[in-house]
């Protein structure tokens, strides 16, 4: 396997269009860990368009994410956002919310009186990951009514402001 240390002084390069991976690695500050981090991915991935990394801190020990929307999760993600009026993924959950901003859109749904549920992305890693690239929207909380992405906090609040969330969600709720 062909790799490239970005700390090396002799660096071994591998061929153009390779699909042998390229492996970064990287002293942590010492008050963060002790050990090195690398970081490893395909020059060339399988899927087009899609690219997966390992990120590890040794050779035996590998942690696995993949930073592209799998075809799995997606189907999963469409039946989740359609499977109720109103869904919202958040850190934390409507009875505990652990950010602000969820807790925001959580008081803000609460005051309006509308049934909703809601998922807890903290508990999984490749579901918080996975939905930034679903929703094209990198921040949470995420609020999907009748299967549509609507917004995060701050677009919420301003909805909710100007009353335009409560006539959506009453058309949502008839529908």
């Amino acid at each position: 396997m062909a790799t490239q240390s970005v700390f090396s002084s002799s660096p071994r390069i591998a061929p153009p269009h390779s699909s042998s991976p390229i492996k970064i690695t990287s002293a942590a500050p010492p008050l963060l860990n002790s050990g090195s981090r690398s970081l490893s991915f395909p020059l060339r991935s399988t899927v087009p368009g899609k690219l997966a990394f390992r990120v590890s801190s040794t050779p035996s020990r590998i942690a696995s994410i993949c930073c592209a929307l799998s075809p799995d999760l997606k189907n999963t993600l469409d039946k989740v956002v359609t499977s109720q009026k109103v869904v919202l993924f958040m850190k934390g959950t409507k009875d505990f919310p652990q950010c602000g901003f969820s807790n925001t859109v959580v008081q803000v749904l609460n005051s309006l009186n509308v049934p909703y549920e809601t998922i807890n992305i903290l508990e999984n890693e490749v579901l918080r990951q996975g939905l930034k690239e679903y929703s094209n929207w990198p921040t949470f909380p995420q609020l999907y009514i009748d299967g549509e992405f609507y917004g995060g906090c701050d677009i919420t609040v301003e909805a909710y402001k100007s009353g335009e969330l409560q006539e959506l969600l009453e058309r949502a709720m008839c529908s």
